[in-house]
């Protein structure tokens, strides 16, 4: 990734179980890419690099998890990430007191 000169249009990321090496994921995020998608076999290490990918402006908008392994407690995950405008976007958060 260092060799790598040019941005690219879109990520596509599909690590080993125990997810993206997290020197890697900086430089992947430092592209600044508007979507990304992340191919994980392990739930648990892509949910610990979506933390990442939050604390760095993207949002999950898609996630699909997929049975490639019948018979087996094993699954596919599928996340469509996409970087939020921070010109545009606002963050609202409302409580269930609130809601009534």
């Amino acid at each position: 990734m260092d060799t790598i000169d040019e941005k690219p249009d879109y990520i596509i990321l599909d690590p080993p179980r125990d997810g993206v090496h997290p020197k890697a994921l900086e430089k992947i995020l430092d592209y600044g890419v508007e979507h990304m998608v992340y191919i994980s076999c392990k739930p648990t290490s892509l949910a610990r690099d979506l933390e990442v990918f939050a604390a760095r402006g993207y949002a999950a908008e898609k996630v699909c998890c997929v049975d490639m392994f019948p018979g087996t407690a094993n699954i596919e995950t599928v996340c469509l990430l996409s970087k939020l405008n921070v010109k545009q976007h606002i963050e609202v958060e409302l409580t269930m007191d609130e809601m009534d």
